[in-house]
């Protein structure tokens, strides 16, 4: 439970330092746009995602158990931000992420973070996908440049709407969309070290802006962003509101500690580490209530910054300590520049970040799978995207781990019927 930043610093060199900085700035500039294409897919203000990267990618990277994790909102949380914000408003969205952090708080404390071994691992896969199909249909309509209404939550009444508005597609939004997602594989491929993202958002907003080109941009939709935090503050906690949002605060914190605990564990397999996951769980506890306290999103490591700052060369949770400061400097001095990110590129960005996370190379391997496994896999992923995630996850869960017992050839219990 030891936090992995006490463990590294004796030692510490400034050598270690210059590295470690240069590494969180480069993952600054990947998680900069990412984090506001995914708090305006949330359905959230832009500046909540930053916001966001500061306060919970400090706390994960300062309380954490990893060297290496990097924290901050995710797209896995997507669909779920939505659909709180939706029913309960952004307020409802900030008590739920509060009441996640104490959940994940109790969790580390009871020192769980070990069983996240237990979860199967296709009802992982399949609620990825699912999470990661609904992503990319969320971001349809800003990369052709479609005009619509509010895009509804159900997936199938989403694509109707998309398919009904098919006859406003704009040109310019579309190769605005396109020219970031074939620049971004492009400088990828080229210079995997180096910040791609805001090298090719930049570079198609700035040809939005220097052309004149009829594309939405991040200020004409949302206004200028603000140049500082926001002021710490409680939302409005009620035990009627309490009751109302457990279960969507079971779900943030399931959430959270997954995908932070998963993200933890790629990180060693890439560097030769050992995690500290119940250290990992507190951090996110921590993080989540850090971050709603100032009016921001769920937080968890995330596995691509988590990856790009292993490439960029970061060895300490300082470089995840930059990278949150680097943040919120640029925050302080550039936010007015954030106006002329332009919509399609954003939506460029992620539905590529969804088709990373579906991880189409493992489709194959999937295939290969035991009939029930891939059932179970196919069953979570159909439940995410077409009824509800706390839905989807409970019956993967209850239904894998019934599987796994079947398999052990659990004798069955010797009991007598009792007297009545």
């Amino acid at each position: 439970m030891k936090p992995k930043i006490l463990s590294t610093l004796p030692g510490y060199t400034a050598a270690m330092l210059r590295t470690d900085v240069l590494a969180g700035i480069t993952v600054a500039m990947v998680a900069l746009p990412l984090s506001i294409a995914i708090a305006i897919a949330s359905g959230a203000e832009p500046a909540t995602g930053l916001t966001t990267a500061i306060i919970g990618g400090f706390l994960i990277s300062a309380l954490g158990g990893s060297r290496v994790q990097i924290g901050g909102p995710t797209g896995a949380f997507i669909v779920v931000v939505y659909g709180v914000i939706a029913e309960h408003g952004h307020d409802g969205l900030v008590l739920a992420t509060l009441m996640a952090g104490a959940i994940l708080l109790i969790a580390g404390a009871l020192r769980a973070g070990n069983l996240v071994r237990h979860i199967p691992e296709p009802v992982i896969h399949g609620f990825t996908i699912g999470i990661a199909i609904i992503i990319a249909t969320s971001q349809i309509r800003d990369l052709l440049g479609l005009t619509t209404e509010d895009l509804p939550g159900e997936f199938l009444d989403k694509i109707a709407v998309l398919w009904q508005a098919r006859d406003t597609l704009s040109a310019p939004a579309l190769m605005t969309g396109l020219g970031t997602m074939i620049l971004i594989v492009a400088l990828r491929r080229a210079a995997p070290r180096y910040p791609g993202l805001i090298v090719a958002v930049g570079a198609a907003s700035a040809a939005v802006a220097l052309w004149h080109l009829p594309v939405d941009t991040l200020g004409a939709r949302y206004g200028a962003l603000p140049a500082t935090l926001p002021t710490p503050a409680l939302p409005d906690i009620s035990l009627a509101r309490l009751t109302e949002l457990l279960p969507s605060a079971l779900v943030i914190a399931f959430l959270a500690g997954v995908e932070s605990l998963l993200s933890a564990s790629v990180a060693d397999r890439m560097i030769g580490g050992r995690y500290r996951p119940n250290a990992e769980v507190i951090a996110g506890g921590a993080a989540n209530i850090g971050s709603a306290l100032f009016g921001g999103l769920p937080a968890t490591g995330a596995i691509a910054r988590t990856a790009t700052n292993v490439r960029a060369g970061g060895l300490t949770p300082v470089a995840g300590m930059v990278h949150a400061l680097t943040i919120l400097i640029v925050m302080l001095l550039a936010a007015p520049l954030a106006g002329y990110l332009a919509m399609p590129a954003l939506a460029g960005l992620l539905i590529l970040t969804a088709w990373n996370m579906a991880e189409p190379q493992k489709w194959r391997g999937y295939m290969a799978l035991p009939r029930a496994d891939l059932a179970l896999l196919l069953l979570t992923l159909v439940l995410t995207v077409l009824a509800d995630l706390t839905v989807a996850i409970g019956t993967g869960v209850a239904l894998g781990l019934a599987l796994r017992l079947r398999r052990r050839n659990v004798p069955p219990a010797d009991w007598d019927t009792p007297h009545r």
